[in-house]
């Protein structure tokens, strides 16, 4: 058995930083990035990016050494992807902070509005509603990043736990100081309007959930296999024949409802920042599928049938 000896340069200064000598021909990009660390204990694997090309794309971790197009003597090239933290921790803090952001404005303790209102409680019954959807989401989010949720990728940049938490709770003080405002006023239409704006969240949120279960179910554990996604025999997994990603679709779904019922301009702002963010995601997976899977649906769009 011929064996390779690898080469890996830095990607902005070609540097040469390692030399690893008889690699096993079947040996993954993973496990050259394990060899490279032991020479380079600053780099651990999920900080390195290696690629055939200075400027190319990053090689994946399931790539194998023999299949890639190089000699018996490889080059690669290493860009540092800076600190790395896990989607999970990710998650649970960004979806952690609003829960316990938002029930200090319910419960409007001390400093927030007066010390005449500390601890009291709004005599408006939507006030109440929007705070257990708020919560219910909320923990939703958080269940499914414990046990639904399954990642392609183990770690995001650590910046990223930054910018995302300032989004989320940021917006989450800003709607739950006006929801829970001893001024605040209900919606023009009163119950009506609440009660419909309730199941359009509850809907949604149900839709969300089953989303996430059949992308779930798409991919075993410890499997980075990417399948198309189809509809199951739950009814809220149908949206899969008009869009890739239905699960942005009910999430859009649930904020609409939310700002229907609370009648709040911070929440139907969080609406539409999130829509776009969402529509961005979801047309770059969209591509993602047409680009792998030749035989895609082709009357899919990204997010909203038909339209976007």
């Amino acid at each position: 058995m011929k064996h390779y000896e690898v080469e890996i340069l830095d990607a902005k200064t070609r540097e040469k930083l390692c030399f690893l000598d008889k690699v096993e021909p079947h040996a993954t990009i993973a496990e050259i990035k394990n060899l490279f660390t032991k020479t380079h204990p600053q780099w651990y694997p999920a900080r390195q990016s290696l690629r055939l090309d200075p400027k190319g794309k990053s090689l994946k971790d399931e790539d194998v050494l023999q299949k890639l197009p190089v000699g018996t003597t490889a080059t690669l090239y290493f860009r540092d992807l800076g600190a790395q933290i896990s989607w999970v921790t990710v998650f649970l803090t960004e979806y952690a902070g609003p829960l316990f952001i938002y029930l200090l404005f319910y419960f409007r303790v001390p400093f927030i509005y007066g010390h005449k209102y500390d601890f009291t409680s709004s005599r408006h019954t939507v006030v109440h509603l929007a705070c257990i959807c708020h919560s219910f989401h909320y923990i939703k989010r958080l269940l499914e990043t414990l046990f639904v949720h399954r990642f392609s990728h183990g770690t995001m940049p650590l910046r990223n736990i930054f910018k995302n938490c300032t989004y989320y709770w940021g917006f989450a003080a800003w709607m739950a100081y006006y929801i829970n405002h001893p001024l605040y006023t209900p919606p023009t239409y009163g119950a009506q309007q609440v009660k419909l704006a309730l199941a359009i969240f509850v809907i949604c949120q149900l839709g969300n959930f089953s989303i996430h279960v059949a992308l779930r179910n798409l991919r075993p554990a410890g499997s980075k296999t990417r399948k198309i996604p189809f509809p199951t025999k739950n009814p809220f997994t149908w949206l899969f024949l008009l869009v890739s990603c239905p699960n942005y679709t009910y999430e859009v779904g649930s904020w609409i409802g939310f700002t229907i019922m609370t009648q709040c301009l911070p929440v139907a702002l969080f609406s539409l920042v999130g829509f776009t963010q969402m529509t961005i995601w979801a047309k770059g997976k969209h591509r993602s599928y047409l680009k792998e899977f030749r035989d895609y649906p082709s009357l899919r769009s990204p997010i909203i049938p038909f339209l976007l």
